[in-house]
C-alpha cells in the first residue's frame, strides 16, 4: 500500500461524511469536504505519476473513489431537493450503465480496455462544478439560480452524450472483434 492509494482510500472514507453533512444541512462544510476530496484526487495522481508509484490497485481505486463521491453527493443533493431528481437519475443510470456495460463487454470478449473519452471528462467536470456550485451557493447563501439552471442542462446533456458515446465505442469494438474472427 503506497501513499497515493492511501490518499485514495481516505477519499473513499470521507464520502459518508460528505453525505451526512449534506443530509444534515451543513452544505458549507460539505462543500469544503468536497473541495478537499478534489484536491486529494489531484494530489494522489500527481504523486503516483511524479514518483512512479502507479499501481494496478490504484488504477481501479481512483475512479471508484471518484464515482463513489460524485454519485453519493448527487443522490444526497437530490434527496434534499437541491438538484432535480431527474438529473440524479440520469447521473446514476449513466454510471450503472457504464459499469454494467464494461462488465458485460469484458465477460463476453475478455478484451476490455477502458480509456476515458473526452466527453466523459467534460461530463465529470460539469458534474463536479454543479455539485460544488450548489453546495457553495446554499452554504454561503449566494443566489445562482439562472446560472445553476444552465449548468444543470449542460450536465444532463453531457451525461447522456457520455453514456451514449461509451455504447458506440463498445458496439464498434464488438463489431471489430467479430470481423477479426
Amino acid at each position: 500500500m503506497n501513499i497515493p492509494n492511501i490518499i485514495t482510500l481516505l477519499r473513499i472514507a470521507v464520502t459518508p461524511f460528505a453525505v451526512w453533512l449534506i443530509l444534515e444541512g451543513y452544505l458549507l462544510w460539505a462543500f469544503w469536504v468536497f473541495v478537499a476530496a478534489g484536491i486529494s484526487d489531484a494530489l494522489d495522481g500527481f504523486i503516483a505519476k511524479r514518483f512512479n508509484m502507479e499501481t494496478e490497485l490504484g488504477k481501479y481505486l481512483d475512479p471508484l473513489a471518484d464515482k463513489a463521491l460524485l454519485v453519493s453527493v448527487y443522490v444526497s443533493l437530490g434527496i434534499e431537493g437541491y438538484i432535480p431528481n431527474w438529473l440524479v437519475i440520469i447521473v446514476v443510470f449513466r454510471d450503472v450503465f457504464i459499469v454494467g456495460g464494461a462488465l458485460l463487454f469484458e465477460t463476453m470478449t475478455h478484451s476490455l480496455t477502458m480509456q476515458p473519452l473526452m466527453i466523459s471528462k467534460v461530463n465529470t467536470t460539469l458534474q463536479i462544478v454543479l455539485a460544488a456550485a450548489v453546495m457553495a451557493s446554499v452554504g454561503y447563501g449566494i443566489e445562482l439560480d439562472g446560472a445553476l439552471d444552465a449548468v444543470v442542462i449542460l450536465t444532463a446533456m453531457a451525461t447522456v452524450l457520455s453514456g451514449l458515446s461509451y455504447a458506440v465505442v463498445w458496439i464498434r469494438r464488438w463489431a471489430q472483434l467479430e470481423d477479426e474472427e
